[in-house]
């Protein structure tokens, strides 16, 4: 099953067949059905999660039950809630699949112990790290700067799969627009 995980670890570090082996034996397998959460909103984050099968997503929930998402996860991708992982505070998160997924967990002490043992996964991790915060970085960027029209744009460049996978409500939540404005916005698009 993790033959997703080692490829990206392979494309990301030169891995030798043996430090990939030790990579593999830290993961635990695990299924979630579509609507299964893999995190709630007051539980502590405690995993790391790679999708090697499905698409999941992040979301806070505000005072009236409204949906803020976050983040999306493909195959090949990683998600957690990095604050609660990293202080041990319960997340004001919660992770759900979107579709029937196949994860790769790893735990809080199994990821230290594997970042010690592997250097390469060490830089592996920094700079997948480094390539989420460039895009955080790029998300609050257009999000105080562009217009509804070129944030969604933006985000088709990036992952012209997305509508074939999130529901349009989630893409415009992610957005920070209405259903009613992501509508208009398609509309006017695809004219």
């Amino acid at each position: 099953m993790p033959e997703l995980l080692l490829k990206s670890i392979q494309e990301k570090v030169s891995a030798t067949g043996q430090e990939l082996q030790v990579c593999r034996s830290y993961f635990t397998p695990k299924k979630l059905k579509k609507r299964q959460f893999l995190l709630q909103e007051g539980d502590v984050c405690n995993r790391l999660a790679f999708v090697e099968k499905g698409a999941l997503y992040s979301y806070s929930t505000d005072s009236k039950g409204g949906q803020h998402v976050i983040q999306f996860a493909f195959e090949g991708w990683w998600i957690a809630d990095l604050y609660s992982f990293f202080t041990l505070e319960p997340s004001n998160l919660n992770i759900e699949a979107l579709e029937d997924c196949e994860l790769l967990l790893i735990d809080r002490e199994q990821h230290q112990h594997l970042l010690a043992e592997v250097p390469k996964y060490e830089t592996y991790i920094r700079l997948l790290y480094q390539n989420a915060y460039i895009a955080l970085q790029r998300r609050v960027e257009s999000t105080v700067g562009l217009t509804a029209e070129a944030k969604y744009n933006r985000l088709l460049e990036q992952y012209p799969y997305i509508v074939q996978q999130v529901p349009l409500n989630l893409i415009a939540s992610y957005l920070g627009v209405t259903p009613e404005t992501l509508s208009r916005i398609r509309k006017q698009s695809a004219k």
